[in-house]
């Protein structure tokens, strides 16, 4: 009797290593997704490529088996290269997932995480670093790491790197690691920053594109209102209030991020926050307590358009569209990941017809704006954020004031020592 192997079809038949696609179906990764059929054969063959691919259909194996299975070949280590802190703790822990089994050690370099471990964990000599470049940099310029020995290198996310202004840091990275190598770089869009970088330091690199840019996730449904800014708050408590699954809420600015997870709270959702003002450890919290359940609504900045990888958001809330069009596909591709359904909806005012108009040209599609519905009461935002400290009069040392304005009495002048202040 013929037993038919795990291995069929799935990943089988792209060039990767029995024991690597053991590993794959043990993990229950079982099929492809385009990105990654088209991609990972190049890839095994050591050529330099290119993928543009939307955000959410599986970069991070799309290079992270190749990757594993060439630096069983050579000798070397691989350098992998995200803009954010979030990115690179994901693909880090993808990596480590494939090749823990077969040894595999990998050093994580990212701000906001302590230097002194970041040195120990390179006195293992990791056969993977995953970066995010600033601290590359820092960890270049104290000598605390050497890239003479890289042999593959994968810049992820090219295009956010360089939205973020890491064109610099970038270059000094290119021109550090040695020319004899494999480069892999991986992007959701296209712009001219990128073909340089191709043109300057990649070697006939190989170019796999599965969608053009502004392609939206397929199974990803999406809606616009438009009311006025008094009403924003209360349009997304009715959203809360009528869905069940977990949501995630995109603001413009840190500060919104803050006052809005505040509010949340008060209408008795789970939430965090994730912005820039976090810690580390903070972020961390925040993205691992969405995953597992403890906060149901996670409220983020752009920061986090493309570094949140959670399985099974049922809707995205632009609360604040985004100040670029392109954030908007990345924003709405948190949901309906990897084939699955998921929902958008965004909230505009009467004055962002130039905003809406953006993201329709860029996406080449029409925003389809709902009926108004009925709001619940207007529940103002201070109800729900704690009172704040009573303020205290406190008029300059220079000029002093009469007490008896202030409620003193008697006409003498109030002492505003250092110590009473």
């Amino acid at each position: 009797m013929t037993s038919t192997t795990p291995l069929e079809p799935g990943f089988y038949g792209l060039g990767i290593a029995p024991k690597l696609l053991e590993i794959l179906w043990k993990l229950k990764f079982k099929t492809p997704t385009p990105i990654q059929q088209k991609s990972i054969p190049i890839a095994v063959e050591g050529k330099d490529m290119i993928g543009i691919a939307q955000t959410g259909t599986g970069k991070t194996l799309a290079y992270g088996i190749p990757l594993i299975q060439r630096l069983a070949q050579v000798k070397g280590r691989g350098l992998v290269i995200l803009p954010t802190r979030e990115l690179a703790l994901q693909a880090e822990e993808t990596l480590r997932q494939i090749g823990y089994s077969i040894g595999l050690r990998t050093a994580v370099l990212i701000g906001g995480a302590s230097m002194h471990l970041q040195i120990q964990a390179l006195r293992k000599n990791p056969h993977v670093l995953v970066v995010t470049p600033g601290r590359l940099i820092d960890h270049l310029e104290q000598k605390t790491v050497q890239l003479k020995d890289i042999k593959i290198l994968v810049l992820d996310e090219a295009d956010r790197m360089l939205d973020m202004g890491f064109a610099p840091q970038i270059k000094k990275i290119l021109q550090t690691v040695p020319t004899d190598r494999q480069t892999m770089l991986f992007s959701a869009t296209m712009p001219q920053e990128i073909l340089r970088i191709a043109s300057a330091y990649m070697r006939l690199p190989i170019q796999v594109e599965m969608a053009p840019s502004g392609t939206m996730a397929e199974r990803v449904t999406q809606e616009l209102y438009v009311v006025s800014k008094m009403d924003k708050i209360r349009l997304l408590d009715r959203i809360l209030s009528e869905r069940r699954g977990s949501i995630l809420v995109f603001t413009r600015t840190k500060h919104i991020a803050k006052r809005i997870t505040q509010t949340i709270r008060g209408m008795g959702h789970t939430s965090a926050e994730i912005h820039s003002n976090r810690s580390l450890n903070q972020r961390r919290e925040a993205l691992d307590g969405f995953k597992s359940g403890k906060y149901r609504v996670l409220v983020a900045t752009d920061i986090a358009a493309r570094g949140i990888d959670v399985k099974n958001i049922e809707c995205v809330v632009n609360y604040d569209l985004p100040d670029q069009a392109e954030d908007y596909v990345h924003r709405i591709g948190r949901t309906g990941r990897a084939g699955e359904a998921g929902h958008a909806i965004s909230i505009a005012t009467p004055d962002q017809r130039q905003e809406i108009a953006a993201i329709e040209r860029f996406t080449r599609s029409r925003l389809p704006i709902s009926k108004p519905i009925d709001l619940p009461a207007a529940r103002p935002m201070e109800k729900f954020l704690p009172d704040p400290p009573p303020r205290v009069y406190q008029p300059h040392r220079k000029f002093g004031t009469p007490a008896r304005a202030y409620g003193g009495g008697g006409g003498r002048r109030q002492s505003f020592s250092r110590r009473s202040r």
